[in-house]
């Protein structure tokens, strides 16, 4: 008898009971071989007291089964609450989000027949790091955290998938023009790591007007790979112009667990009426069971789905007078696909998995250290006492001998020396002080700072300006 894999299984909140109970019913009915672990999270948990929205011991099965089938769940509305999808993902290392989009033309409404898009994410950084802080009384920050080898790995995945895939081209999507140092590095390792697969043809497109031509003209793009923020707004576009954000399923894969769910959320609204569409749930379960090696089941399930909705069985957020054939609830449409279980689609066309498991490799070479030096600071002050011009006429009496003040930023924008009378300020300012000779040391940042204090400034935080093999790592400011 075949081995059966074990799985940690979360039935979630609102529409979830219902859709994970019909996929279990799918799965049962496609042959999968499953070894079944449930745990709770979601809204119950956080209301018992867990601020992250799962117990300790639900982690022990994640580690123990490291595949997790998770329905949508409720994160409370307010202050205290982190979200627990990027939780898991980053506590589990789980740095790729895979969000195959599809069009089911003619048996679902769409405005672009032959897309076939794939969404790749990275899943763990950029300003989904979550790190805020109010610093004044009018200003509050998100950090955006991109690095190497975050980037390596989420490339080297989008390609290896293209490649294992018969996926002909990739695309980055990045706003490196405006965030040139953190974009920037991601659009870098991509023409870097494009070298290494002459076989697949790669290109670069700023986000905003990728976004536009990927709305307008899906068929110019096969797989996209992109950071964290922009992937989650695309692969929702994405999915929606294909034909609903209800159909898609996601991935999430890392070194040691993946995740697999539903891009769409709870839908509270409509939750226990019986009209919960769960196939973007089954897509999900037909991607973990490629995942685990059960590609024959994988796709019985995905081709009786296919054949559901080519024989117009909709439920109602895809029904359609004219082109659906009968409008169902969420009982009867997966009654619908374990009825066509082992059947092909005759228009759509069928699809085909390899029962090996084949995990895409998720390393990143190791470089060399650059040389650092420290050349200056910039020191953020909540200020709100007058003009830049009094500001800096204030900070020249801080400076040292071996730092002097020579830009001052409100919100980015040069404002002094030679400001812009029109530049409306606020009350969070970036001083920068930089070494009057090329270098300076951590101890003259200290009696930079014990001087700020001294004279009264409200400093906020302060940033340490390098250079990286004599390259600067700090940006200009908007108009130096």
């Amino acid at each position: 008898m075949a081995q059966t894999t074990p799985i940690t299984v979360a039935h979630g909140d609102g529409i979830g009971p219902e859709i994970m109970r019909a996929t279990l019913a799918v799965l049962e009915a496609s042959g999968a071989r499953l070894d079944i672990e449930t745990i709770e999270i979601g809204e119950g948990v956080y209301r018992r007291g867990f601020s992250s929205g799962i117990e300790p011991s639900a982690w022990d099965s994640l580690r123990r089964t490291r595949v997790f089938l998770k329905a949508p769940i409720t994160t409370p509305q307010g202050g205290g609450y982190k979200s627990l999808n990027v939780t898991i993902r980053k506590t589990l290392g789980l740095y790729a989000n895979v969000r195959p989009c599809v069009s089911y033309h003619p048996f679902i409404a769409t405005r672009h027949p032959g897309m076939d898009v794939v969404v790749i994410r990275e899943n763990e950084e950029d300003l989904y790091a979550g790190i805020e802080h109010r610093q004044t009384d009018q200003v509050v920050q998100c950090l955006k955290l991109i690095t190497r080898p975050g980037c390596e790995k989420i490339v080297r995945y989008a390609f290896e998938y293209a490649r294992r895939n018969g996926r002909r081209k990739v695309t980055c999507f990045t706003k490196d023009n405006i965030m040139k140092l953190t974009d920037g590095l991601f659009h870098k390792v991509f023409d870097e790591i494009a070298v290494e697969y002459p076989d697949l043809a790669s290109d670069h497109m700023i986000v905003d007007i990728g976004t536009a031509r990927l709305a307008d003209a899906p068929e110019q793009f096969d797989v996209i790979v992109t950071p964290n923020l922009y992937g989650d707004v695309i692969s929702d576009v994405a999915a929606e112009i294909a034909g609903s954000v209800g159909l898609a399923g996601s991935a999430n894969i890392g070194e040691h667990v993946a995740m697999f769910e539903a891009i769409h959320g709870s839908a509270p609204a409509i939750a226990g009426q019986n009209l919960a569409n769960p196939s973007g749930l089954l897509l999900a379960a037909a991607m973990m069971l490629v995942h685990v090696g059960q590609g024959e089941a994988a796709a019985r399930l995905h081709n009786a789905l296919l054949c559901a909705l080519e024989e117009g069985i909709h439920t109602s957020d895809i029904f359609e007078e004219g082109v659906s054939v009968r409008q169902v609830g969420t009982t009867e449409f997966t009654a619908a696909v374990i009825e066509r279980m082992g059947s092909e689609p005759q228009k759509l066309r069928p699809v085909k998995y390899d029962d090996a498991a084949q995990p895409i490799p998720t390393t990143f070479k190791p470089r060399p250290a650059a040389e650092k030096k420290v050349v200056g600071v910039d020191l953020f002050l909540d200020w709100n006492h007058g003009r830049p011009e009094q500001l800096a006429e204030l900070l020249r009496a801080i400076e040292t001998e071996k730092l002097g003040l020579t830009m001052i930023t409100n919100r980015g924008v040069k404002v002094w020396p030679q400001g812009a009378p029109e530049t409306f300020c606020t009350d969070h300012w970036r001083c920068r002080f930089t070494a009057r000779e090329g270098e300076t040391a951590h101890r003259d940042l200290v009696d930079l700072l014990d001087r700020a204090a001294t004279a009264g400034f409200d400093f906020i935080k302060t940033e340490n300006l390098c250079t990286f093999d004599g390259v600067p790592g700090f940006s200009l400011g908007q108009g130096q």
